[in-house]
């Protein structure tokens, strides 16, 4: 006989129950047959040892005669019924590193992979299990189980269940996959996202490869049968709960201890024992802070003031500075408007630069108060950060906490002896500092500075200064006028060159008649250039020639200087007028000779009429004295 068949007599004669027993324990039919039942009890007093094999072997009567069938059926009353293919329940009998041993009831242990169970770390013997009855026996006349498929085949409706009940599940992390974890959970393979390991970001995702860690399922979608699971989602739920604890009993202005966990460049978070608060880095320091870092360190030990805090939100604003007193309280009582201070420049804006006087006492240099020169400059130009300065006190306002500070007042004002150093009419050389379309501003001297004005840097019209000069370039001007109250200063570039138009006046009279050649001809007339290289106009109405036609470009004639116009450096001339006023002047002539022969005329007619009257009248009375006389 077979060393297995020799056990299970073994078990049979020590442990097989009367058949008595067996009878009392089987239900009772009313159809089994009477044959059927044991042929006679089995000796349970019969010694193992002394059990004679060979005769049992042979089938002979030896055991109480009751035959091998009799004792076969017995013990198999003994045993569960094992079905192929069905979800049974088992009990943990044997654990090593390769197996895990269960009992199913079975006449023989299964044998399971410890593999199938590295999702349950905690497994130990006498724990219940559920295993899948794969087969009977195999060739080995071994009982074959698993417990992978035991959990496959209920699975989903643990997962489901789980899912409804908001259950927690463990889980095998079995392998890294694209932007996350691949989770055996309940035999089924769940998605893990990278983001829902852990409350802070993961670097290492590999180090968490064949952990076992509890989930919450987030996510299921029933078409495709896929899952996925978070175990931040379990790590914020015990935070909120923390939280929310902690947050029950804050009190504004109470002190607490806590541990720096981040460092931002807004602030620094510090863990409260569960909840973490943030200090502003205004909060963090009277004085300026420009790092964080510069006060605090990761998991530094800080005592922090509580300011305020949000129960709904669960966000808590916390102080250092405010554990100290603020120090303009012990600001100098002595200190007063125009004291000169010493500080360290700790801020610089286009507008100005912020003096620290003491750690969280500051002053502001406005821009303005950096230089005694009127042109606009930014702060940058003058001061930069480090810097040690010394400035004077402009304005104090302790309530405030205000203090505005100057640099140029260490200095004298240039402007205060201004028309001694620049009387009116001095010539100087200035350095073209800016250009504006309605001129140039050119600096004397550090914050003396004047305007050029367009129409006084070049007696020839020009559209803008840029065509006289650029910036940085070195100048020569005249002083034209002052304005010391609001420190302006006129200069003058053109004045120091003889004005053209005194020659021009000169040259060309108003009446002169001088060539010149049609160069251009618009609606209006003509630019004509004198032989002397003078540019003029002539209007439309004067380009007639004497024949009655107009000139055209190229021809040269000859212009009468008609206008001069200083204020718009504007020639005109005619060649109309050239020959126009010479007939027009003999006209006049022959018609004022006219008039003067016909005066004479008219007088010799006037003189005989008279005379002829007087003989008449004389005559009339001679004749009437005759006749008076006569009678």
């Amino acid at each position: 006989m077979a060393e297995e068949e020799k056990k299970i007599v073994e078990q049979a004669a020590t442990q097989a129950p009367k058949a008595e027993e067996v009878k009392a324990e089987a239900p009772k039919s009313e159809e089994a047959p009477a044959a059927e039942e044991p042929k006679a009890r089995l000796n349970s007093s019969v010694d193992p040892d002394k059990f004679d094999w060979d005769s049992f072997e042979k089938e002979n009567n030896v055991y109480g005669n009751v035959s091998k069938e009799d004792i076969e059926k017995a013990y198999d009353q003994t045993l569960s019924k094992v079905v192929e293919n069905e979800v049974v329940e088992g009990t943990v009998t044997g654990i090593n590193k390769r197996e895990v041993i269960v009992n199913i009831g079975y006449k023989s242990e299964g044998v399971i992979p410890a593999t199938e169970f590295r999702y349950n770390p905690d497994l130990k013997v006498g724990d219940t299990v559920e295993v899948y009855v794969e087969s009977q026996e195999d060739k080995k006349g071994q009982l074959v189980l698993s417990h992978t498929k035991a959990r496959q085949s209920r699975s989903w409706e643990n997962v489901n269940k789980a899912y409804d009940g908001n259950e927690v599940v463990k889980g095998l992390i079995k392998s890294r996959t694209k932007g996350g974890m691949i989770v055996d959970v309940f035999g089924i393979e769940a998605f893990l996202p990278g983001s829902q390991i852990d409350i802070h970001p993961i670097k290492d995702y590999d180090a968490y490869v064949g952990q076992n860690m509890d989930f919450k399922i987030v996510k299921i979608n029933q078409e495709f049968r896929n899952v996925v699971v978070s175990h931040k989602a379990l790590l914020e739920a015990e935070l909120e709960k923390q939280k929310a604890e902690i947050i029950s009993h804050l009190e504004k202005g109470q002190v607490l201890e806590g541990t720096v966990k981040g460092i931002q460049n807004y602030g620094v978070f510090v863990d409260l024992g569960g909840v973490d608060g943030l200090i502003h880095i205004t909060d963090l320091s009277w004085g300026r802070v420009n790092n964080p870092e510069d006060i605090v360190k990761i998991n530094d030990k800080v005592k922090v003031v509580v300011l305020d805090f949000n129960e709904q939100q669960q966000k808590i604003a916390l102080g250092m500075k405010q554990l100290t007193p603020h120090p303009w309280d012990s600001l100098d009582a002595e200190l007063k408007e125009g004291d000169k201070v010493t500080g360290k420049v700790v801020l610089v804006n286009d507008y100005g630069a912020f003096v620290e006087i003491k750690p969280g006492v500051e002053g502001l240099i406005h821009v303005s108060e950096m230089s005694w020169s009127p042109r606009l400059h930014s702060a940058q130009d003058f001061l930069k950060v480090g810097d040690e300065v010394t400035a004077v006190i402009l304005s104090l306002d302790r309530e405030n906490r205000k203090m505005s500070l100057g640099l140029k007042q260490l200095t004298p004002n240039p402007w205060d002896s201004i028309r001694d150093k620049y009387p009116v009419g001095s010539k100087h050389t200035a350095i073209v500092r800016s250009i504006t379309n309605f001129g140039a501003f050119a600096e004397l001297e550090d914050g003396i500075e004047g305007l050029i004005h367009i129409s006084d840097l070049s007696w020839e019209k020009i559209k803008h200064p840029s065509e006289v000069c650029n910036v940085g370039d070195k100048i020569d001007v005249i002083i034209l006028d002052f304005d010391e109250q609001n420190h302006k200063l006129s200069l003058g570039h053109k004045q120091l060159t003889p004005n053209p138009w005194d020659e021009l006046e000169a040259k060309h009279p108003v009446g002169s008649v001088v060539d010149g050649a049609v160069e251009s001809t618009t609606d209006k007339g003509a630019n004509v250039k004198l032989e002397d290289g003078t540019e003029a106009f002539c209007f439309a109405r004067d380009l007639v020639k004497e024949d009655g036609k107009t000139a055209t470009v190229g021809e040269t004639l000859p212009f009468k200087i008609v206008e001069l116009r200083r204020s718009t450096r504007r020639v005109l001339v005619s060649h109309l007028r050239t020959y126009s006023e010479e007939r027009d002047a003999k006209i006049h002539a022959e018609a004022d000779n006219a008039r003067k022969t016909a005066k004479a005329v008219n007088s010799k007619v006037e003189k005989a009429t008279l005379g002829d009257i007087s003989a008449l009248a004389a005559l009339k009375d001679k004749l009437e004295n005759g006749e008076n006389e006569e009678k």
